[in-house]
């Protein structure tokens, strides 16, 4: 029989515990990240111009984003990752010169 412990070629030691599969954690992954979505144009007349959407980024990867018009509330949709938002959203509307920024200050720009 073995030893509890296993020594790795690169001199790390494995425990037997850590190679047994582990039941699902009780919560889902915690923490958000801010964004805001600013159009320069707008190709379509719907939305407007500026800051048309706030939204948040889930630890999970899902994305749920508010539409700032029509007043008096907007609307909220929910996405399975920030990829698929950008895909339906921002992507078809180049000319929107779209600029998301993260509240940690970091930009990603669309369009021509």
């Amino acid at each position: 029989m073995e030893d509890e412990n296993e020594e790795e070629s690169s001199g790390t030691t494995i425990e037997q515990e850590d190679l047994k599969p582990k039941p699902r954690p009780k919560l889902a992954p915690r923490g958000i990240e801010t964004f805001t979505v600013c159009r320069q144009y707008d190709e379509t007349g719907v939305s407007g111009e500026g800051v048309i959407i706030e939204g948040v980024v889930l630890a999970t990867g899902q994305c749920m984003i508010h539409w700032l018009y029509p007043p008096p509330r907007g609307g909220i949709a929910i996405f399975d990752s920030m990829t698929d938002f950008v895909k339906v959203h921002i992507e078809p509307h180049p000319g929107n010169k779209t600029i998301i920024t993260y509240q940690e200050g970091e930009q990603e720009i669309y369009g021509d």
